[in-house]
């Protein structure tokens, strides 16, 4: 039987099984295009697992991260490794993870913020997630570099900051996928 509802624990509570089965989960959701620093983006923050006894078949993690906007940092609970198993979809387990989620960007952030794919832009802009409409950069280690190529695909979820979604948006550096 599925627990509808998704257990919430931070990084430092996975077991190891919790661990592998997270990881294995999100390289078979994203056909193998799980690479290690996108996993390693996923970590450090709070997780929401959907199990089916013992096998997971969701899985969101919401991470720290800082970002600039009109010339002020912003606390940011950014949205990683969001996935649900291929036979397991269209049940709501995706939903009721995000809304999990979205109650800890609301309570402790700032702003939340993703990088949506194209099949998932959808889900999250019905979710209240408004795209961001304005040039993207990342404060890189030589300085702040424009991301053009993600622009259109980053979604913020508003909060207390107020926020011009035509304006810049700047996040902080991290190998692999900035965004």
């Amino acid at each position: 039987m599925t627990d509808t509802h998704p257990r919430l624990t931070h990084t430092a509570h996975l077991d190891a099984h919790a661990r592998a089965a997270a990881k294995a989960l999100l390289n078979e959701v994203f056909e193998g295009d799980m690479s290690e620093e996108d996993w390693d983006h996923a970590l450090g923050g709070m997780h929401a697992l959907v199990w089916e006894g013992d096998e997971l078949i969701g899985h969101a993690s919401v991470v720290q991260r800082q970002m600039i906007h009109a010339g002020r940092p912003l606390r940011c609970g950014y949205v990683e490794g969001v996935g649900v198993r291929a036979d397991r979809r269209g049940r709501g387990h995706g939903a009721a993870m995000m809304t999990t989620l979205e109650r800890v960007v609301r309570d402790a952030y700032d702003l939340g913020a993703l990088s949506a794919s194209d099949g998932a832009a959808d889900f999250y802009a019905a979710r209240g997630w408004q795209l961001w409409r304005g040039a993207s950069y990342t404060l890189a280690p030589s300085g702040l570099r424009r991301t053009e190529e993600e622009d259109g695909s980053i979604y913020v979820l508003p909060g207390a900051a107020p926020l011009d979604l035509t304006g810049d948006l700047a996040c902080d550096w991290r190998s692999g996928d900035v965004w």
